[in-house]
């Protein structure tokens, strides 16, 4: 679409100056496009200037002329995947478009409906469009599954990959999203139980992934000391490169194997304070958060899934069983809340507990 506007036409050499004054003066078209040639610039306005604001022009150039010229209408960055797809999908299906998406370094993850699939590959490219920094939209194949809590995925648009650069609170993490799980969700959990940690204590993070509770205690702390475990090999590799990445080789310890067994062969009462992001099993591993603390007790992050309103309170009255069946005691909850919805009525819940 072109409109004629009112316009400035300037030599080439002063319409940086030109444009400067003019937008002070709020006489430039900004839905307009500037237009050039190789000796003129031509900039629309939105009215001729005054007198007075002609004047303060030509401060800067004596050759200035005012006159009527055929502009192209600026194209407008859409702000919504809606404002792309409006002209592009049934309307009755527009209402269908996901409205939440994660973000994982230049890559986006997005849950196509059964009724959108047809359009996954307009979505995807929508989602480009709006996001300028992602460079691969990924669409969820499948739930998280399996000991090492992986899912599948679909690329619909941009590059193939599954691999990318995450950045989190100043830490850095290599992430490969097909091979080892991360989530961009838990980020404020992340700092906040970072933000927990005393200086010298020893952490014992059970189910660590590539490593973002970890890196962060380290990178946040002078004197810590934290053992990272993980069963998923390509975890446990990708933890690896993330210590390297942050510097932080002298305070987290990767350790491949079944957190169970390694509390039980090395770590049998070395922890001022437990990590437990499990949500799917937590619960089982109760006994070896408990065996992995000091013989005095210490602190346990638990997180595990509840449903319905009254299921955080079921799950501390859970919490606090399993752990009297270790032997040990929960002397106070020290915190708990629901960290985020996982499905309808369904949610990730905290508790951070003191154990003695």
């Amino acid at each position: 679409m072109s409109k004629t506007a009112p316009c400035l036409k300037v030599p080439k050499v002063y319409g940086e100056k030109i444009i400067t004054t003019a937008y002070k003066l709020g006489i430039i078209d900004k839905e307009l496009e500037i237009q050039r040639n190789s000796t003129y610039i031509y900039v629309p306005l939105t009215r001729k200037p005054q007198v007075d604001e002609l004047e303060k022009l030509k401060e800067h150039s004596s050759i200035i002329e005012v006159s009527t010229c055929i502009f192209p209408e600026r194209r407008k960055q859409p702000k919504t995947i809606h404002e792309v797809l409006e002209d592009k999908m049934p309307p009755h299906l527009l209402a269908c478009l996901p409205r939440a998406m994660d973000f994982v370094g230049d890559i986006a993850i997005v849950e196509i409906p059964p009724e959108l699939e047809a359009y996954k590959a307009e979505i995807g490219n929508a989602i480009l469009q709006v996001h300028k920094n992602v460079r691969t939209v990924l669409a969820k194949a499948g739930a998280i599954k399996g000991e090492h809590r992986l899912r599948e995925f679909t690329v619909i648009a941009g590059q193939a990959k599954t691999e990318t650069i995450h950045k989190e609170h100043g830490c850095i993490f290599y992430i490969d999203l097909a091979r080892a799980y991360f989530s961009p969700r838990l980020s404020s959990e992340h700092m906040r139980v970072a933000s927990a940690v005393k200086e010298g204590e020893t952490i014992i993070d059970m189910f660590s992934g590539v490593g973002p509770f970890a890196i962060l205690i380290a990178k946040t702390h002078v004197n810590v000391k934290v053992y990272a475990i993980d069963i998923n090999p390509n975890a446990i590799e990708f933890l690896k490169k993330n210590v390297r990445l942050n510097r932080v080789d002298s305070k987290v310890h990767p350790i491949l194997g079944d957190a169970r067994q390694v509390v039980k062969q090395q770590l049998r009462g070395a922890a001022d304070r437990v990590i437990m992001n499990l949500p799917e099993k937590a619960i089982e591993f109760t006994g070896t958060a408990c065996e992995a603390l000091k013989p005095e007790g210490g602190i346990i992050h638990f997180y595990s899934f509840v449903k319905g309103s009254e299921g955080l309170e079921n799950l501390k009255a859970q919490f606090t069983a399993e752990v009297q069946k270790s032997g040990r005691n929960v002397k106070k909850i020290l915190y708990s809340r629901f960290v985020r919805e996982t499905a309808p009525y369904e949610w990730q819940a905290v508790i951070d507990a003191e154990v003695h």
